[in-house]
């Protein structure tokens, strides 16, 4: 799989020419929640692979099982870029994706998250944040809550299109926030929200 996650790294930065920013934060390997926008099916490859390589080792995203286990090509792609794959349409209780999440992450891996669910409708504005985000950071009140903001990605891979088209994006990574104590929910995920929004404006 070395060589595939390879190929997919050289891809990923040859189709999106992306440049990326870190704003008042560093890379590094402690274990941390990176969350985006989201626009496209190649979010979580760009975000992935513009990941220093340490980093990019400790770090999986996770993405939609019904999409990527399609085909042939997909499969082996997730399986390339590790990526951590959830059932978004047999959600049960005694099943949470969250814990099967925070499981699979252990106390080693970092994950990057679409806090909007799915992708947005609109270029410019993003949709609101489940809850997902704010139960994670209350199961693990350890973890960084890293928040990035993707621009571009979308136009490389338009909704319904299959092959991507070589354009110019940036990705910027702000500080991380925390959940604070007796932070209401809905407090909460705004302001987690306005911290990816405020990235596209630096």
């Amino acid at each position: 799989m070395a060589i595939t996650s390879h190929v997919i790294v050289l891809l990923a930065k040859m189709f999106s020419g992306f440049t990326v920013r870190w704003v008042d934060c560093q890379p590094d390997t402690c274990q941390r929640i990176y969350f985006a926008n989201h626009t496209s099916h190649l979010d979580a490859v760009v975000l992935w692979s513009a990941l220093p390589r340490e980093v990019r080792a400790v770090t999986r995203p996770v993405a939609a099982k019904d999409y990527w286990s399609g085909g042939w090509v997909k499969p082996h792609m997730a399986k390339a870029f590790n990526a951590m794959l959830i059932d978004r349409k047999e959600i049960k209780v005694h099943q949470s994706p969250i814990d099967s999440m925070l499981r699979q992450m252990g106390d080693v891996y970092s994950l990057i998250v679409f806090p909007e669910g799915g992708r947005s409708s609109s270029d410019d504005e993003m949709g609101t944040f489940k809850s997902g985000l704010y139960y994670m950071g209350k199961k693990r009140p350890d973890l960084e809550l890293v928040p990035v903001y993707i621009d571009n990605v979308n136009r490389i891979l338009p909704r319904g299109e299959f092959l991507p088209v070589p354009l110019l994006s940036c990705i910027t990574i702000g500080p991380p926030i925390f959940l604070e104590a007796g932070e209401p929910k809905t407090e909460f995920l705004k302001r987690a929200r306005e911290a990816v929004r405020r990235l596209k404006d630096l």
